[in-house]
């Protein structure tokens, strides 16, 4: 679905599976000679599209690796030139009885990670042998986000990254169903990145509290201020993509120059034009 795209050694694709109907799929148009490591995404508002962030999934996937994202595939948006004015201010909290249910679940992005060892394990499948279940990151946006840090207590899981999101710092003030408070950050048991769009992104003060109150384990808050939709609408998924592959690279990896990205007195993104980064590592 869509032309192969990406910054990474392989453009990449999106694809749809009968095996698994529930979820769109992202790797390199040519596999690479590696086993890839396996992204989960939750989508913005937990919606049951998979195409809803595919830009920046194909950006994840050109650098070698399968993302499995929640939701069938269903309405791709084109590529901007540059992105539209975003509303600020706080989102209003539902009233009672208006919150609909999330479309996707956390359970249905773990079980994700179970279709891929099953799909690595069988010999008929093409992706036989191609898939490395060991090497696991958890991605998300807004209630998307919710859903990887619920998800990054699983014991599977190597790290975890939210795009424009936090746990509430009101409970109940939000639009999601993800069943997740502040006590729940204490089950997080690997390296954590919040990557937000500044001060009028809706989950600012929710993802800065978090980073606030993470002490257990490595955390990075980056601050990219272009509001909550952040730059996925952009070509690749622009910064915050770019900023999302070099962390996978990091983690999943080991690569040395993806850690200078945000490891160091002069890390890229410490110096880097629009960018705001603090660190606990």
């Amino acid at each position: 679905m869509g032309a192969a795209a990406g910054r990474g050694s392989s453009p990449a694709i999106a694809e749809a599976r009968a095996d698994a109907p529930g979820y769109t799929f992202y790797r390199p148009q040519t596999l690479p000679d590696t086993p890839m490591p396996v992204v989960l995404w939750g989508n913005g508002g937990c919606r049951d599209n998979g195409l809803s962030a595919s830009h920046a999934l194909r950006e994840f996937a050109s650098h070698g690796y399968l993302v499995i994202a929640n939701g069938r595939p269903g309405e791709e948006q084109p590529v901007l030139d540059r992105l539209p004015q975003e509303r600020t201010g706080p989102a209003s909290p539902p009233a009672p009885g208006e919150r609909a249910p999330d479309e996707t679940s956390v359970a249905q992005m773990l079980a994700g990670l179970d279709w891929a060892a099953r799909a690595n394990a069988d010999p008929a499948d093409p992706l036989h042998g191609r898939i490395d279940t060991d090497r696991v990151a958890v991605m998300g946006h807004s209630c998307g986000g919710l859903q990887a840090l619920s998800a990054g207590a699983d014991p599977r899981v190597d790290t975890v990254v939210a795009f424009g999101s936090g746990v509430y710092n009101r409970a109940g003030s939000g639009i999601s169903g993800v069943a997740i408070d502040k006590a729940d950050l204490a089950r997080l048991h690997t390296p954590v990145a919040y990557i937000l769009g500044g001060p009028t992104d809706i989950a600012y003060p929710n993802g800065t509290d978090d980073f606030r109150r993470i002490d257990h384990v490595p955390v990075v808050l980056m601050n990219y201020p272009v509001g909550h939709g952040g730059t996925f609408a952009l070509a690749d998924g622009g910064e915050w993509a770019r900023a999302g592959a070099a962390w996978l690279d990091w983690q999943l990896k080991g690569d040395a120059t993806a850690a200078r990205a945000f490891a160091g007195e002069d890390c890229t993104f410490c110096t880097a034009e629009g960018w705001m980064i603090d660190r606990k590592l």
